[in-house]
């Protein structure tokens, strides 16, 4: 049992170490659907709906990325936020 743990910690550190090495993709104004397939599985990612109304973002491929944490081009992390609104609507200024 203790080998199952050692190893599978090994894998999670191998995990974090490419990802640290992995430049965030630029996901502005693409679908949240998109961000989502292009991330690691192992990425939290949360999402949060900028229009001010709290929606639930239940059909990441009706939403739209307005922001992303980290940005474009920062190491990856294994969590990510991404700000989103409706694919219809604008981005808040």
């Amino acid at each position: 049992m203790t080998t199952a743990v050692l190893v599978a910690s090994a894998l999670s550190l191998a995990a974090q170490a490419q990802a640290a090495s992995t430049p965030m993709p630029d996901f502005l104004n693409q679908s949240a659907a998109t961000a989502l397939q292009s991330v690691d599985a192992g990425t939290t990612v949360e999402m949060t709906d900028l229009s001010g109304s709290q929606r639930p973002v239940q059909w990441p491929a009706q939403w739209k990325v307005c922001t992303q944490t980290p940005a474009a081009g920062e190491a990856m992390t294994d969590k990510v936020s991404l700000g989103v609104v409706k694919a219809t609507e604008d981005c808040p200024a």
